[in-house]
C-alpha cells in the first residue's frame, strides 16, 4: 500500500522540504505526496519552492493545493488593490520579493513596483501556476484544505472560495460529521496546542509546524490506515 504524504505552509523554506524529503524517503513512483498550500512569503527561497513545487506536480503527480499567501501574491501583481498590498507588506511579502528580485534591502515604494513588474514579466508561468491551483482535494480518506471548512455549510464545497484558504478558530472548534479526516494547514499548531508539533483530533488534523517563524516543518504519512509523522526543525 502507497503511503500518502501531507506538507503544508512551506514559505520559502526549500532546504527544510528537501531535508524533509530525503529523512522520509520520499519516492515519487510509490508515494502520492500532497502539498497543502502556502509555498511562498515569510521564509527566504520562495521562489526556489514555487520552482520546486512546478516540477513535482509536472513530473511526480504531486497534488498541490492554493493557500492564502499564494493567493495574495498573484492579486498583488493582477490587481491595483492598496489592501492586498499591505497586507502583502504585512505578513512576510517582502521576503518574497527578496527572493523573486535578489533585493537584500529594506524596499521601498520604488522598489516595490519595480519588483511587481518583474515578477509580471519575467514570473509570469509561476503566477499562472499559483493561480491555477485548487482549493481542496479528496480521496477515500482524507478532505485535504489550506485553512479548513466552514461549519455553517451543509456542502463544504459550496463554501465561500476565501473560507477553504483563510477560515480559523470557527473550523478548528467544530465538529464535523463527514467520515472523513480533514487534513489542513494555514493555523500554526503551536497555537492550537501549544506544541508545533501536528495536532490529531477525532476528525481533523492540523499539520502547519510554523517553520517560517523558526519551528519546524511537519510531514503527516498515512499509509495502512495508520498514521506517522516526521520533522524537520527550522535551525
Amino acid at each position: 500500500m502507497k503511503r500518502t504524504i501531507m506538507i503544508s505552509d512551506i514559505h520559502g523554506c526549500i532546504n527544510q522540504l528537501n531535508q524533509l524529503l530525503s529523512q522520509i524517503y520520499y519516492d515519487p513512483n510509490n508515494d502520492q505526496l500532497i502539498l497543502l498550500g502556502d509555498y511562498v512569503d515569510k521564509g527566504p527561497n520562495s521562489k526556489e519552492v514555487v520552482e520546486r513545487v512546478i516540477d513535482l506536480m509536472g513530473n511526480h503527480n504531486v497534488i498541490a493545493l492554493r493557500g492564502n499567501h499564494d493567493q495574495r501574491l498573484f492579486d498583488l501583481i493582477y490587481t491595483e488593490s492598496s489592501i492586498v498590498r499591505s497586507k502583502f507588506i504585512e505578513h512576510g511579502g517582502i521576503q518574497t520579493i527578496q527572493s523573486y528580485c535578489d533585493i537584500n534591502t529594506e524596499i521601498n515604494e520604488e522598489q516595490l513596483n519595480k519588483a511587481i513588474e518583474t515578477i509580471r514579466t519575467h514570473f509570469k508561468h509561476h503566477l499562472d501556476f499559483l493561480g491555477s491551483l485548487p482549493l481542496y482535494h479528496e480521496d477515500n480518506n482524507h478532505i485535504y484544505v489550506h485553512a479548513g471548512l466552514n461549519p455553517n455549510y451543509t456542502d463544504w464545497k459550496k463554501q465561500p472560495e476565501r473560507d477553504f484558504m483563510y477560515i480559523k478558530d470557527e473550523f478548528i472548534r467544530s465538529n464535523f460529521e463527514i467520515n472523513k479526516k480533514v487534513i489542513f494547514g494555514h493555523t500554526r499548531t503551536i497555537d492550537i496546542h501549544g506544541v508545533p508539533d501536528i495536532w490529531f483530533s477525532e476528525d481533523k488534523i492540523g499539520i502547519d509546524g510554523g517553520c517560517a517563524y523558526g519551528m519546524q516543518l511537519n510531514c503527516l504519512i498515512f499509509q495502512n490506515g495508520t498514521y506517522t509523522t516526521a520533522q524537520v526543525k527550522r535551525s
